[in-house]
């Protein structure tokens, strides 16, 4: 019964985790990839495997959310193994159909703001086929296969899909049957473009939620306090108080020179937005890294959170061919305005 209980709060706090993060609503125009592809088939029942029909396939999705997505699909073949015969024709026949498609990973381990480099789709839909044969026969089809995806590079722009598949003749005898005697067994090589989206990436993407309600309740906390700081500033003013260390370090902390990179919240990873900040660093200059946390959590998970952010900004920036002088986390420190933040100060340039 223990067991059982744990098993639920385990669920429940992943579900919880999970409806922190929200996916953005496309437009009509995201999230759509073109592709083409190049393969073989073969009869399902095996009875005359050789030679195998060669074929070629063009075909456009449109990922309606990162779980479920539509594909259009047309497809020729130039063998006729179990297919047709006497005809004189390349190409033997046609098949063009509509696809609903179905992220594996993304439906059971949740979309992570970007694709992996490795997902698993299903692809199931229906068709029309057309034998290029003196007759000119049509029949209804279907198909159920797997689209098995590598995502190359950096924005993932290009994909290159694995596709078994089975494509069944649904009235091959005149009659509705589903039946291997009138399938072919597919395998094909596809290589997608996915098209650049209006959020700038090609991908959909992801709202911290959790993080942004947490910051707007920092922020209106700072709002309610705004006035007695006002009072405070002005009579430390008029006693012509001396500046404080506190004060002229904070005011060090704004260096204008300085290279601003923020962190998703409780993250130390490096975003594209990021990187592309830290890409604008010049490579022969020196620099001090120093990365902050903001104020949810414990001071001690606050301080270790901002070193490890502290440390993998100086690692991204060394890679590039920068030299870092030091590079420190201070946990929650940056006055008034503590934020998920890493700043950049050069030494010399």
């Amino acid at each position: 019964m223990k067991k059982f209980i744990l098993m639920l709060v385990a669920v429940f706090a992943t579900m919880t985790a999970s409806a922190q993060i929200a996916t953005e609503n496309s437009k009509f125009f995201d999230n759509w990839s073109i592709g083409v592809g190049a393969g073989a088939t073969t009869p399902l029942d095996f009875n005359s495997v050789f030679p195998v029909n060669t074929g070629a396939k063009l075909f456009i999705n449109k990922d309606i959310t990162p779980v479920f997505g539509l594909q259009a699909e047309g497809g020729i073949l130039f063998n006729e193994n179990n297919m047709t015969r006497w005809t004189s024709t390349t190409v033997k026949l046609t098949n063009v159909g509509i696809n609903g498609t179905i992220n594996l990973n993304n439906l059971f381990d949740g979309y992570q703001g970007t694709p992996r480099v490795f997902e698993i789709s299903t692809n199931t839909g229906l068709g029309w086929m057309h034998l290029w044969n003196s007759g000119g026969a049509n029949y209804l089809t279907a198909k159920t296969g797997l689209d098995i995806a590598f995502n190359l590079g950096k924005t993932k722009a290009i994909s290159v899909v694995l596709s078994p598949a089975i494509y069944w003749n649904l009235n091959a005898n005149g009659n509705l049957a589903f039946n291997k005697n009138n399938a072919q067994l597919a395998l094909s090589v596809g290589l997608v473009y996915h098209f650049k989206t209006s959020n700038g990436t090609r991908h959909f993407k992801t709202y911290d939620v959790g993080a942004m309600m947490g910051e707007i309740s920092r922020l209106n906390d700072e709002l309610a306090k705004k006035p007695n700081e006002v009072i405070v500033e002005k009579v430390v003013y008029k006693e012509a108080a001396p500046v404080t260390n506190a004060v002229a370090t904070a005011d060090a902390e704004l260096d204008p020179a300085a290279t601003y990179v923020f962190f998703a919240f409780n993250s130390a990873t490096l975003d594209e937005y990021a990187k592309a900040e830290l890409d604008k660093v010049g490579q022969d200059g020196i620099y001090d890294v120093v990365a902050y946390a903001s104020a949810e959590g414990s001071a001690d998970y606050n301080k270790k959170l901002s070193e490890k952010r502290a440390a993998v900004v100086a690692d991204y920036l060394t890679k590039r061919g920068c030299k870092i002088n030091s590079f420190e986390g201070r946990g929650v420190e940056f006055g008034e305005s503590t934020g998920r933040v890493a700043i950049v100060k050069p030494i010399r340039k």
